[in-house]
């Protein structure tokens, strides 16, 4: 049997940061044996699913290279197929028809805890056989077993039992015409052919319900497995006022979608001390039997740690895509400046995301806005700053342009003025950036580009002779 895994998102909001993880380890595990890895759209609750929400979780999925093997299966496009089945097990005598009007079943529950007893539906439609009848409360109910215990072995938490008299009859069809969710994932399932569940554990209480179905349907079922969830720093629920919790986000913020892959599969799953993995890697070795039990807390300064990492290792080819992104959210025109590559072997060292790349990098794309004037002040306004410049400005001119033969040149302005590296590299520095701070001074002058240079070093100094 070839095995199928899928990740099926609710499509009312973005695709947050754990729900990435989940579709993380679904792909791997598919990969890992072979399998198939499918993608549904949880559609059906019209309220809150939008459009929009659907399109930014497909964006996501897309940049993280988490592609399915199917096209997306979208449940709203299936409501016949969910009232088909419904339908059969209403005939075979496994579900039923029932009328309570919602102040009848809040009376009802309401009732049940004042016998001390756990608010839940109370059967009374159960045997009744009602016929079809067009009523605004008809639903249809699942019969779950009155005795016995539901018992799977999850993968990640190990035995589970559950009574079935726990269970309540569910409900399978709702009065608005809509499959519920415990009802339309049982079907989505077995008609996709989904053989490992991986989801996480706030659905681990759906699991004995989804398992009465499959038996009631007479299908095989899957195998599950449910990670723990991921907590912050100070161990609580992931939130947007302590960090980002879009995927999205992660990106407009400078992350790679490797790092991010990367940090995720070791959160929950580990393969000894090892914290770098290569795609290839994590296929090879990721096993979602050997996910942890306990939560994992995110930690941001781990993850900049990784995506520096990246930045620093990665063929700057291979950014330079991603990169320009960044600059152009910047509001930096890419085409009036040095190539991406360039500007990412000068910076990688300095930064730890792409953002911050991508903003200092503004100062070869357009001209110097502001002065620091401290700077000014220090390298500029002192006995030997013009002359500093005055000398490199003369070798600049007809020097090859690439950092080692700018090099030279500076190494050549020190010998002659009989000057430290720093008495050189500072005035320069300020010359081509406005501040005290850049990379090498090598490869600062040579991404402004000859022209460029020769200017900005005329114009400090006519800054330091003011």
């Amino acid at each position: 049997m070839t095995v199928r895994t899928r990740f099926a998102p609710s499509p009312t909001g973005f695709l947050h940061i754990g729900g990435a993880r989940t579709a993380l380890y679904c792909w791997l595990e598919a990969r890992r044996r072979g399998g198939e890895f499918l993608l549904r759209i949880e559609d059906t609750d019209r309220e809150r699913s939008t459009d929009a929400a659907v399109a930014a979780i497909l964006d996501a999925m897309q940049w993280l290279d988490l592609s399915a093997d199917a096209a997306p299966i979208y449940q709203t496009h299936r409501l016949e197929r969910y009232k088909q089945v419904a339908l059969d097990l209403v005939a075979a005598g496994k579900a039923y028809y029932a009328y309570e009007s919602k102040d009848e079943i809040e009376a009802m529950r309401e009732a049940a805890m004042a016998r001390g007893e756990k608010p839940r539906y109370n059967g009374y439609y159960r045997d009744r056989n009602e016929p079809y009848r067009d009523d605004p409360n008809r639903v249809i109910r699942f019969k779950n077993p009155l005795e016995g215990t539901v018992v799977f072995d999850d993968k990640v938490k190990g035995r589970v039992e559950w009574s079935n008299t726990e269970l309540d009859d569910l409900v399978i069809f709702r009065s608005d015409g809509w499959p519920t969710y415990n009802f339309a994932v049982v079907v989505d399932d077995i008609d996709m052919g989904i053989t490992e569940v991986i989801r996480g554990d706030d659905h681990v209480n759906n699991t004995p319900r989804q398992i009465n179905i499959y038996h009631a349907l007479g299908a095989k079922v899957p195998e599950f497995a449910h990670l723990p969830m991921i907590l912050d720093k100070e161990g609580k629920k992931l939130s947007k006022r302590t960090n980002s919790v879009s995927v999205m986000e992660y990106r407009e913020n400078g992350f790679l979608p490797h790092a991010i892959l990367n940090y995720l599969v070791r959160l929950g799953w580990s393969h000894g001390d090892q914290e770098i993995f290569s795609r290839e890697e994590m296929i090879k070795l990721f096993d979602v039997a050997d996910v942890n039990k306990a939560a994992s807390r995110f930690d941001t300064e781990k993850l900049l740690w990784l995506n520096q990492h990246y930045l620093k290792t990665d063929d700057p080819q291979t950014l330079a895509a991603e990169f320009g992104w960044h600059l152009a959210r910047a509001g930096v025109d890419a085409t009036k400046g040095p190539a991406p590559v360039d500007v990412i072997v000068a910076l990688r060292d300095r930064v730890q995301t792409l953002k911050d790349m991508a903003e200092r990098a503004k100062i070869w794309y357009g001209p110097i806005t502001e002065w620091d004037d401290k700077a000014v002040a220090k390298h500029l306004k002192n006995d030997s700053a013009v002359q500093v410049l005055a000398a490199a400005r003369e070798l600049l001119v007809a020097c090859e342009w690439k950092p080692e033969p700018i090099h030279q040149v500076i190494e050549q302005v020190a010998t002659k003025l009989e000057l430290g590296m720093g008495k050189i590299a500072q005035p320069l520095r300020v010359a081509m950036t406005g501040t005290q701070v850049s990379p090498s001074i090598d490869h600062t002058i040579y991404l402004a580009g000859r022209e460029v240079a020769l200017k900005r070093i005329d114009d400090a100094v006519a800054l330091a002779q003011a």
